[in-house]
């Protein structure tokens, strides 16, 4: 039961990811609708960086795909490798909640430091994991 259980904060994960995305969507959308900005103006990075002002879901969209890659990576790990014990789902519920609450910090109000506090502690959480994971796979 326990390995399957490892997957859970990966979905979760997936969740707030589609979640994000569906944001960044209505918030661009909604935007080019009342500034009346066509969308071939913003084809490229550049050209999107220069008309779409409120870019926030889409910056934590991207950071979606950072360290969560990695997290993604330990999910898997934890449970292939028969390491998905208590302290490695509590590790890796802390780091979904935390990227929770970075990306509805980075949605909303979006005050830099509470969004640094809360992304390098996910950042700590995370490595715990990966350090726990690695003490596991080094003593088998």
């Amino acid at each position: 039961m326990q390995s399957k259980a490892i997957f859970l904060p990966a979905v979760a994960m997936v969740a707030l990811t589609c979640a994000v995305w569906l944001r960044m969507y209505v918030v661009r959308i909604g935007q080019m609708r009342r500034e009346r900005i066509h969308p071939q103006a913003v084809a490229t990075s550049a050209q999107a960086v220069a008309r779409l002002t409120d870019s926030a879901a889409a910056d934590n969209f991207r950071n979606l795909f950072e360290l969560p890659v990695l997290f993604y990576l330990a999910v898997v790990v934890a449970g292939s490798a028969g390491l998905a014990d208590g302290a490695t789902l509590v590790l890796a519920w802390l780091f979904v909640a935390l990227r929770i609450a970075h990306s509805a910090i980075h949605c909303s109000y979006n005050r830099v430091m509470h969004r640094f506090f809360v992304y390098a502690a996910g950042a700590l959480a995370l490595w715990a994991l990966w350090i726990h994971l690695a003490i596991g796979l080094l003593s088998s």
